[in-house]
């Protein structure tokens, strides 16, 4: 059987569109169109600016390894990256509508054209490993299916883009809150 090169595709869902590239030989756990469904969800929750795009990497240990080490300063790989474009305070009820509106310190985009909430890279292999190992979820008991982490993980990230983050209790606490909201029940 012959190389299978990367796959790409753009996926829209409501005013979001989720770049997504699967690299070659990385499993397939989630249909592409939920994945994108969830990062839309995030995006929503967080009062992300719209029309807006996402890139979404689904990758394995080895490039998440290379990314951690190269943009954290970390060593050995970890499930999931993201890579922010817009500053903590574009989101919200508030600031998600003055990327289109007139005023002090907002700026207005041309017609059609879409800002970039950032970049999420997650590793597919390590979210099935987390699964198998019941090491995955919102605390380290939590035992699922692959599908489940793999979902958790995106909404995770794309919450990052979206200024969400969890190095205090308080922010983890409502963090995890929003990302248990999030997913499918």
């Amino acid at each position: 059987m012959g190389r299978v090169p990367d796959r790409s595709r753009r996926i829209y869902s409501g005013p979001f569109r989720v770049d997504v590239t699967v690299r070659e030989g990385v499993p397939r756990v989630v249909p592409l169109n939920r994945l994108a469904q969830a990062i839309a969800a995030a995006a929503r929750a967080s009062g992300a600016p719209a029309p807006a795009s996402v890139g979404l990497v689904l990758t394995d240990d080895a490039e998440l390894a290379a990314l951690n080490r190269e943009h954290m300063g970390k060593r050995g790989p970890t499930d999931v990256l993201s890579f922010p474009l817009l500053p903590k305070e574009t989101f919200g009820r508030r600031s998600a509508r003055s990327l289109g509106a007139r005023g002090p310190g907002a700026f207005a985009l041309p017609p059609g054209v879409r800002v970039s909430l950032g970049d999420v890279a997650v590793s597919v292999e390590r979210a099935i490993a987390q699964a198998g190992e019941g090491s995955g979820g919102q605390d380290p008991r939590t035992a699922w299916e692959p599908r489940d982490e793999l979902l958790l993980l995106v909404i995770h990230g794309t919450l990052h883009l979206c200024g969400w983050d969890h190095a205090e209790p308080g922010q983890a606490a409502a963090m995890r809150a929003l990302e248990r909201g999030l997913l499918p029940a």
